[in-house]
């Protein structure tokens, strides 16, 4: 195990930087060396590392989101309001669509199959799209408007809507059925979410302020309380749908706006702790990309993956349109919707554990899908951000 994680570290920042230089973003690169070391190229890795490759991008992923939380002013998702709302659903819906409409002549599979692999590419990849808005928001692009508050706020509820609604396909798969209750899930699963993280970011003030204690402590504590909720959404699976990653970044808002100067204090140590998170989420997620499975998709899968794209975007442009973002803000919006990766390596291979008939190309499409779009996303979130996004003075 110590030699994998050294391997992670220092091919992912080696890899990461070769990237960088090369004026490309250097995710891709960690994104590669992840795929060279996974199990599928050179299999460098222990079976260990692997085993807990899933919690450990949880835990990546946990740290981003309360650092972005903390950073997030509550009256700014106010400001943008109605496209921050059509961003959680919209985009996802719209690349539903278009796969219940074109993936059964194209690639010759039932509506069930193209409802199951439209809902596993519904959602945009967090893994992506919150350290991108992070920096920006530390930076001030985008900032006045609340451009990457917006897509933060809507990239982690598209997530729970997506994964609901492939759950619920699989399980009709299954020849089971689906009833209206289980698409309930998705508001009451985003509202619990955010009831949650607002509570325990209550507590956590009052308890900040009543005792004192050293900051290092107090970021102890609200990476515990984060575990917590995200542990909780697993135990209550099957019985009361939460949002444990919501109720995490609506923890890390309510302590920004209750108590700012703590917020931007421990904002700086979460910082520091995401510099060796980030290397070992991408590292992971490229290590789950099994490239023979991509090898293997046909032109027609690739064709259709970007039929979805192209609907995805009319999705976003259709939640921007009518508000005050102007032409190039709406532009690099409908970019930032581009990157798919966290769900789509998470629930790739479901379909195939449970024994479908369609479980090879559902995780081939997924495969195909974080080749593809991680890098071009990435990419272009990196290479435009200044050009059509104005700094906050």
């Amino acid at each position: 195990m110590l030699l994998s994680i050294a391997l992670i570290m220092l091919l992912g920042l080696m890899a990461g930087t070769i990237f960088k230089r090369l004026r490309l973003p250097y995710i891709i690169g960690m994104l590669a060396a992840g795929i060279i070391l996974g199990p599928y190229v050179l299999n460098l890795l222990d079976d260990s590392i692997l085993d807990m490759s899933a919690d450990l991008r949880q835990i990546a992923l946990i740290i981003i989101l309360a650092k972005a939380g903390l950073t997030l002013d509550i009256n700014d998702l106010k400001r943008v309001g109605r496209p921050a709302v059509l961003l959680c659903f919209l985009p996802a819906t719209m690349e539903i669509i278009a796969y219940l409409l074109f993936a059964p002549r194209l690639m010759g599979i039932s509506l069930l199959e193209a409802g199951i692999i439209g809902a596993e590419m519904g959602a945009v990849s967090p893994a992506i799209i919150v350290p991108s808005m992070s920096k920006l928001i530390d930076e001030g692009w985008g900032t006045e408007k609340g451009i990457p508050q917006m897509i933060i706020a809507g990239s982690s509820a598209d997530d729970v809507y997506v994964i609901v609604i492939f759950t619920a396909l699989i399980s009709l798969a299954q020849g089971g059925a689906v009833s209206a209750s289980e698409f309930l899930q998705v508001p009451v699963a985003i509202l619990l979410g955010i009831v949650l993280g607002v509570a325990g970011g209550l507590v956590l003030v009052f308890f900040f302020k009543r005792f004192h204690m050293r900051d290092t402590v107090k970021v102890i504590i609200l990476l515990c309380v984060s575990f917590l909720f995200v542990t909780l959404e697993e135990a209550l699976e099957g019985s009361v749908a939460v949002s444990g990653l919501l109720a995490v970044m609506s923890m890390g808002i309510t302590i920004y706006n209750r108590y700012d100067v703590l917020a931007k204090r421990i904002t700086g140590k979460f910082s520091k702790m995401w510099v060796p998170a980030e290397i070992l989420l991408f590292v992971l997620v490229g290590s789950v990309v099994n490239v023979k499975y991509a090898l293997s998709a046909g032109i027609m899968m690739v064709i259709m993956l970007f039929i979805g794209l192209v609907f995805r975007l009319a999705g976003t442009y259709l939640c921007v349109i009518g508000t005050r973002l102007n032409r190039k803000e709406r532009v690099f919006c409908m970019i930032s919707q581009i990157p798919k990766a966290t769900v789509q390596a998470a629930i790739g291979g479901v379909a195939l554990a449970k024994g479908l008939a369609c479980g090879n190309i559902v995780l081939t499409a997924a495969v195909v899908s974080i080749l593809i779009t991680a890098p071009i996303g990435a990419l272009g979130i990196e290479t435009t951000y200044r050009k059509l996004l104005s700094k906050e003075k």
